[in-house]
């Protein structure tokens, strides 16, 4: 049976997920595909429910569908729980347990499991312990404190750092986010901040990182960061922002001596991550990211 897989989101002309997908069934010899899947919001509970019957193994979930999907799961992991979002859905078959006769008339499509995951912060951590940067007892820095920064946040206290604060141009949502990580780690020390400049002067952070859309595609002169903001020594400045690959945000840390890292690895990541959960075997991530960028650029 094929691998059918896909994302459903909305709109979705923007995604290069198809294109990474793909090109890591090809390179495995895996009979399967990565469908773009647009589904609007009123919509997505009839498509949900109708991935078993249509043969999917397996859907992403994209923006704006990752807390919508949530009730329509039949389970959910600890880590979609503690996010608060589903990003991957397994379509899990129990067709074994039944008679041949039965399985033959294809009766195991009724005996499925629709599973709700979350790989976005497995992908978030990826290319941080590819550069062997350790997160235990280390400061940052979150900009933003939405449905991506809910998924770092959780990657970032489930590793063990000391201190984290959160600026959010929104009070409620950054002291609803700090409400949430103190619940999840107790013993992390959390900062809230709403008003700029940011507190640099305060918190000399190890790492710093985006999870606004400011400076995305087509607004790419923007960035979350003021000009005449110094970036504390020696940090690590991670946008989550993958269109540009280089958003003006890493130029501004990269002249400023600091470290960076973009964020089409962890959109690599949190998909390789996806493709396993669904296949049961690890795809080839160099050449899902040759892909990636490949779309990106087209």
């Amino acid at each position: 049976m094929p691998f059918q897989t896909g994302l459903i989101g909305w709109p979705l002309g923007h995604s290069v997920s198809p294109a990474m997908h793909n090109a890591a069934f090809a390179a495995l010899g895996l009979e399967g595909r990565y469908d773009a899947l647009p589904v609007a919001p009123e919509e997505v509970a009839a498509l949900v429910h109708s991935l078993p019957m249509r043969g999917y193994r397996g859907v992403n979930v994209t923006i704006p569908h990752k807390q919508a999907v949530m009730p329509l799961m039949d389970d959910l992991s600890d880590a979609a729980r503690a996010i608060g979002a589903v990003n991957t859905v397994i379509v899990e078959r129990f067709s074994k347990s039944l008679s041949a006769e039965a399985a033959s008339n294809d009766l195991g499509n009724r005996f499925t499991v629709l599973r709700g995951d979350n790989t976005d912060w497995l992908g978030f951590l990826h290319p941080l312990e590819a550069r062997g940067f350790e997160l235990a007892g280390k400061s940052a820095l979150l900009l933003g404190a939405g449905g991506s920064a809910r998924a770092v946040a959780y990657a970032l206290a489930m590793r063990g750092v000391s201190q984290l604060a959160i600026w959010n141009r929104t009070p409620d949502r950054a002291a609803e986010l700090a409400h949430h990580v103190a619940a999840l780690a107790p013993a992390l020390t959390i900062h809230q901040f709403t008003n700029s400049p940011f507190p640099i002067s305060h918190f000399p952070f190890d790492l710093i990182v985006n999870t606004t859309p400011v400076g995305m595609w087509p607004n790419a002169d923007a960035s979350p960061w003021p000009d005449d903001l110094p970036f504390p020594p020696g940090a690590l400045v991670y946008d989550l922002v993958y269109r540009p690959e280089e958003t003006r945000f890493l130029r501004q840390a990269a002249a400023a001596g600091c470290a960076t890292q973009g964020g089409l690895a962890m959109l690599v990541a949190q998909g390789a991550a996806a493709f396993e959960m669904w296949t049961g075997l690890n795809p080839p991530m160099d050449v899902m990211l040759a892909a990636a960028a490949a779309a990106l650029r087209s």
